[in-house]
């Protein structure tokens, strides 16, 4: 066998392309978080969970197995793309294997532009000393710009995304913080915890507004 191949199932495969194929399979959790719409989900099921003040009700894994369903939910034209465009030629060995990464790229990069601000992908070209295609629109981005600007300029403006939906979620339950304290201060019972009190009444507030499935909408369809 010619140094530089080993063999899988009787098939001789480059090692570079095992390597580079065991390289992505472990870098895919993070791909995953950093290219789709799952930081989103994910930073705000947080904040609600702290706004309410139920601890560690609902349990991580619960929050994690819903931001990745609805991440599946939101991805899933962009995965339609990339299994006809990219996925089944290559099995079909119409395409090599840098052809079908640059046509996966495609529909990624048409997501994360559409879903990320002009301003913050200038301030990633300044600092990476790329110059922005003058003419601003999706294709001109996603031929002028490689992902090493948009992914960080894409998670840049999900993280701000995050913290507004956050900083939204946290002022209906912290008036009823509010109310709850001044009412007790007015009544003396200091020793009280307000928490204790305000908890029901915040979960018989996000029960009567139907919470789970207004927060789901409004995440889904807030974008692109």
């Amino acid at each position: 066998m010619p140094e530089g191949l080993i063999n899988i199932n009787g098939e001789s495969v480059q090692t570079l392309e095992v390597l580079f194929m065991m390289t992505m399979i472990t870098l895919l959790p993070s791909l995953v978080v950093m290219m789709t719409s799952f930081s989103r989900y994910v930073i705000a099921f947080s904040f609600l969970r702290s706004a309410m003040g139920t601890q560690q009700t609902p349990p991580n894994m619960v929050l994690v197995g819903l931001a990745l369903f609805l991440t599946l939910l939101t991805m899933a034209p962009v995965v339609d793309q990339i299994n006809t465009e990219a996925y089944q030629p290559y099995v079909a060995e119409e395409i090599d294997q840098a052809e079908f990464l640059n046509r996966a790229a495609i529909p990624l990069k048409q997501f994360m532009v559409r879903n990320t601000k002009v301003s913050t992908l200038e301030m990633f070209c300044n600092l990476a000393h790329v110059d922005m295609p003058e003419v601003v629109n999706t294709d001109t981005v996603i031929e002028a710009l490689p992902l090493r600007i948009i992914v960080p300029a894409f998670m840049t403006c999900e993280l701000k995304r995050a913290f507004e939906i956050g900083f939204l979620l946290y002022i209906p339950f912290m008036l009823i913080d509010i109310v709850v304290s001044s009412t007790l201060m007015s009544m003396g019972m200091i020793m009280l915890p307000p928490s204790m009190i305000s908890m029901p009444f915040k979960l018989l507030l996000f029960i009567s507004l139907n919470g789970w499935e207004l927060l789901f909408s409004t995440l889904v369809q807030d974008f692109r």
